[in-house]
């Protein structure tokens, strides 16, 4: 259990696989808030992850923020935050990745 944020330790991401060493894991984290966030642009949201913590804040224009624990969460919070499901598939996310 992370004492910062409360959210309990995560084994991992499916997106970490073949990421062996600590390194490798925090590389590939960094790549996908990158990627995340391109996703998030047009929505005017923004991700961040800090390494550290367990999952990802969320940020929106207004200076609302939200911890989420992973990717699930993530979508569902954003759209929230939003106002309007967020698909990260769509053509409108897409638009810039």
């Amino acid at each position: 259990m992370c004492s910062a944020c409360g959210f309990p330790t995560a084994p991992g991401h499916w997106t970490d696989a073949g990421a062996q060493k600590p390194g490798d894991r925090l590389r590939l984290r960094f790549s996908r808030q990158e990627a995340i966030n391109r996703l998030l642009a047009p929505y005017g949201l923004k991700a961040w992850d800090d390494g550290v913590t367990p999952g990802l804040q969320l940020f929106a224009p207004g200076g609302q923020r939200e911890l989420v624990p992973d990717l699930a969460a993530l979508w569902a919070v954003a759209g929230r935050m939003a106002g309007q499901p967020i698909d990260p598939l769509s053509d409108r996310a897409l638009a810039d990745a």
